[in-house]
C-alpha cells in the first residue's frame, strides 16, 4: 500500500544487550528471543512494535510494526516493549543499553555475528568489509521512514531531506567515546560510517545523497553503480541494492519510503520520538516551500552539503555553518550561524505544532546540547572504567524510566 506525504511513519530503534552487573557485552539477542517466544527467531510481532535481530548479535532492533499514523504515543510504545525486554532479560542477569555506542567494547574479541536466520547476508558482508570493527559492531541508530506517493512526492521529500541531513548530528550525536577515550567526535558513529565501506565507495557515495529526484535516475545513478561494483564480491546474487545503499537516506522504492539514517540513538524513546517530531516539522516547511522553492532546494550538490555534516559530525551543536546561501535556503538571513542556534530557529518557527512533552524534551536538548555534549560533562575527563559506568548506569535508567538524561 502506497501512503501521501507524512500520512503515517516507521521508526527504527536499535538497543545493544549487557551484563547488567559488568556493563560487558552480551551476544544474546537468541536467547532473549528464546525467553519471548519459547523457540530460536529471528523476529517478533509484539503488537504495536516488532523485535529484530541485527548483524551484531548482542543489538536487537525494535521498530514500529507497519507504518503508523501517530507519532505523539510512540515512544510509550517502545518503552512498554523496553520495559517487557529488560525484565525477560532479568533472568539471565543483562539489560539493554541506549546510546549509539559501547564506550568499553572491544570489538576485536567481543564481536559476535548474528549466526541463524539471514546470517548467509551477515557472513557475507563480514567476508568484504571485516565486521569487527567499531563501525560495524559498536553502533546504535535510529532511523526515520517517511513515505511518498509517486515522483512528484519523492522529487520534494528527497529534496527537503538532502538539506537537513548535514545538521541532523547536532540534535542527535550520542556517541562520543570508544576504547574508553574521547574521540574527539560528537558524532563517533557517523565519523566511522564515512569510511566503513571504503571498499566499495559506491555503496555510501559522499553519504549525502545524489541530486537525483526520480527513480529512473536513481536506478541510473545510484543502484546500478552499487550493482555493477559488488558483482565480483556476491557470486550468488545474495545481495540487494536497497540494503547496499548505505548513504545518510535511502530511497526504499520497494516500499515507497526515504528512511534517514544519520540519527545516533538516543537514551530514551521520549528523546527518540521528539526529534523525529521536530525533523518531520521541518520538512514540512521545506517540502511546502515556505521559506525556499523547489528548484533551490533541489540546487544543492552533495560536495557543498557534505562540508557542513563533516563539521557537525565533529563538533554536533557547536558547529559553525559559514554558507549564507545554505541559511537562507532553511529561511534564515545570517551569513553564518552556529548549528544550534539555527535548530533552535527552527524550534521556535515549529514547536507550535508539536505535542508539548515533545517541546519539552527538544527544549532540553537545546539548551543543554546534545546527548555526547551532556555524556561528556557528566564524564568530567575522568575515563576510568569505573566513571564511564557510572554514567552509563545513569543512561540505563533513563531508558528504563524513559527520561531524559541530564548530566
Amino acid at each position: 500500500m502506497k501512503y501521501h506525504l507524512f500520512e503515517v511513519f516507521g521508526i527504527e530503534l536499535e538497543y545493544m544487550l549487557v551484563d547488567s552487573s559488568t556493563g560487558r557485552i552480551k551476544p544474546a539477542v537468541d536467547e532473549l528471543m528464546k525467553l519471548k517466544t519459547g523457540q530460536l527467531v529471528s523476529d517478533v510481532d509484539n503488537g504495536a512494535i516488532e523485535w529484530s535481530n541485527e548483524l551484531a548479535a548482542h543489538v536487537i532492533e525494535l521498530k514500529t510494526n507497519g507504518p503508523t499514523k501517530d507519532l505523539n504515543q510512540l515512544d510509550l510504545e517502545f518503552h512498554k516493549n523496553i520495559l517487557e525486554i529488560n525484565k525477560l532479560l532479568k533472568l539471565k542477569e543483562m539489560v539493554l543499553w541506549p546510546t549509539a555506542s559501547h564506550p568499553l567494547m572491544n570489538p576485536d574479541l567481543e564481536m559476535k555475528l548474528w549466526e541463524h536466520s539471514y546470517s548467509d547476508v551477515y557472513a557475507l558482508y563480514n567476508r568484504i568489509f571485516d565486521c569487527k570493527g567499531h563501525g560495524w559492531s559498536n553502533v546504535q541508530s535510529m532511523h526515520i521512514n517517511l513515505p511518498f506517493y509517486d515522483d512528484l512526492e519523492f522529487e520534494k521529500l528527497h529534496a527537503a531531506v538532502r538539506l537537513i541531513l548535514p545538521i541532523l548530528p547536532a540534535l542527535s550525536a550520542s556517541s562520543p567515546i570508544l576504547d574508553r577515550k574521547n574521540t574527539g567526535f560528537k558524532d563517533a558513529r557517523m565519523n566511522m560510517y564515512l569510511t566503513n565501506q571504503q571498499q566499495i565507495p559506491e555503496m555510501t557515495g559522499k553519504v549525502i545523497p545524489e541530486q537525483v529526484f526520480t527513480q529512473h535516475d536513481y536506478q541510473i545513478k545510484i543502484f546500478d553503480p552499487i550493482n555493477t561494483a559488488i558483482a565480483p564480491y556476491d557470486k550468488e546474487n545474495i545481495l540487494e541494492h536497497h540494503f547496499l545503499n548505505s548513504r545518510g537516506a535511502i530511497a526504499r522504492f520497494d516500499r515507497n519510503a526515504i528512511e534517514i539514517r544519520v540519527l545516533d540513538l538516543q537514551e530514551c524513546p521520549l528523546a527518540d520520538i521528539s526529534i523525529s517530531c521536530f525533523i518531520v516539522e521541518v520538512l514540512k516547511e521545506l517540502v511546502d516551500e515556505v521559506h525556499s522553492s523547489l528548484i533551490d532546494q533541489k540546487s544543492w550538490h552533495e560536495n557543498d552539503l557534505f562540508d557542513i555534516l563533516e563539521t557537525t559530525i565533529c563538533q554536533a551543536e557547536g558547529a559553525t555553518v559559514i554558507n549564507e546561501k545554505y541559511l537562507k535556503v532553511l529561511g534564515i538571513n545570517s551569513e553564518s550561524m552556529r548549528v544550534s542556534s539555527i535548530w533552535t530557529h527552527l524550534f521556535e518557527r515549529v514547536s507550535h505544532r508539536m505535542d508539548k512533552r515533545h517541546q519539552d524534551a527538544i527544549g532540553l536538548i537545546l539548551t543543554n546540547g546534545s546527548l555526547s555534549t551532556r555524556i561528556l560533562e557528566a564524564i568530567q575527563d575522568d575515563y576510568s572504567e569505573a566513571n564511564i559506568l557510572r554514567v552509563y548506569k545513569h543512561l540505563e535508567n533513563c531508558l528504563s524510566t524513559n527520561q531524559l538524561f541530564q548530566s
